[in-house]
């Protein structure tokens, strides 16, 4: 464990379009000391270094050198080749979701990072949404829960797949209200029925899955990526109550029964940024020698249900 008497020295592996938002709020948190950054595009490299007042290193091991902590935000193939050398010299890591893009990886990953005794967080960044807090104090038995995730087909790249689509809408966006969902159930899964239909991409770009868990509690969750909008809606009920919430609104509404009626109620939140939320988390769990929220654990799991998800796709759905 650290002390808190200085701060935690971090980097990022990765500053593209979304390992760039990591930087940023390393180098504004109180906390963290923005040691540097590493891309395999030395120009956004150096680009996003200047920006925010640190060193573009020109390898992963000349970064490592200098650190305690890192941020992983390299493409999910990648992941367990960038993570597993660091965790094998003592790094704390937080690594984007999915934490691998196996199970035989992420479980390698999971039991290196037990060995080597550090931090392993998993960038479920959800988790961190100011309508989490609310749903975790207000729902105690989920019987029927509706998750909806929808975005845009990402731009393209030069040279690269578009964003995410080196894995399917499962991986790529479907995780999030996978690991959500059994956060709130706690019951494993004894029945799966999925569909899946790849558009633009290799891999499924539109899944839906009906999930019934051992407790009775159903699940239908449905993701695209082929989307004119963005929508990132769950639905919870349980016996008196459910509540209706918008992740990227951060509002909602609460309807309870009461007596012959039912009553309507603004959901309370107070709104924040997820990512800076779950960064603070992640410095803090290492400078105080606490678990985090999502570990690697939490994350495997989550993993495992979105691959027999997969598994049922490319089986036909049963």
């Amino acid at each position: 464990m650290l002390t808190d008497e200085r701060r935690l020295r971090v980097g990022v592996f990765g500053v593209g379009s979304l390992g760039q938002w990591h930087a940023r709020i390393y180098s504004e948190l109180p906390q963290t000391e923005l040691c540097g950054v590493y891309d395999v595009d030395a120009d956004q490299a150096r680009s996003i270094a200047e920006r925010y007042g640190t060193r573009a290193f020109d390898s992963v091991e000349t970064l490592a050198d200098v650190i305690e902590a890192a941020s992983i935000v390299v493409p999910t193939h990648l992941h367990c080749d960038v993570a597993l050398p660091l965790i094998r010299r003592g790094l704390h890591l937080l690594i984007e979701k999915p934490l691998a893009a196996s199970l035989p990886e992420a479980e390698t990953l999971v039991a290196e990072s037990d060995r080597a005794g550090i931090v392993l967080q998993v960038g479920h960044v959800e988790r961190f949404n100011p309508v989490m807090t609310y749903l975790e104090s207000n729902l105690d038995q989920p019987r029927f829960i509706e998750a909806l995730r929808l975005a845009p087909y990402p731009p393209p790249r030069p040279g690269l797949h578009p964003r995410g689509t080196e894995v399917g809408v499962v991986l790529d966006l479907m995780i999030h209200d996978l690991e959500i969902i059994q956060h709130l159930v706690r019951s494993p899964v004894c029945d799966i029925h999925a569909i899946g239909v790849p558009v633009l991409s290799a891999e499924e770009d539109i899944a839906n899955a009906r999930l019934v868990f051992e407790n009775g509690c159903v699940a239908n969750v449905t993701a695209s990526r082929i989307s004119r909008e963005r929508i990132r809606k769950i639905r919870v009920f349980q016996a008196d109550a459910y509540v209706s919430l918008d992740y990227q609104e951060q509002c909602g509404q609460l309807m309870r029964k009461t007596g012959d009626g039912i009553e309507t109620i603004d959901v309370p939140i107070e709104k924040g940024e997820p990512l800076l939320r779950e960064l603070r988390d992640f410095s803090d769990c290492v400078l105080h020698g606490r678990k985090p929220a999502v570990g690697g654990r939490q994350a495997f799991e989550s993993l495992k249900l979105a691959a027999s998800i997969r598994r049922c796709i490319s089986e036909g759905g049963s």
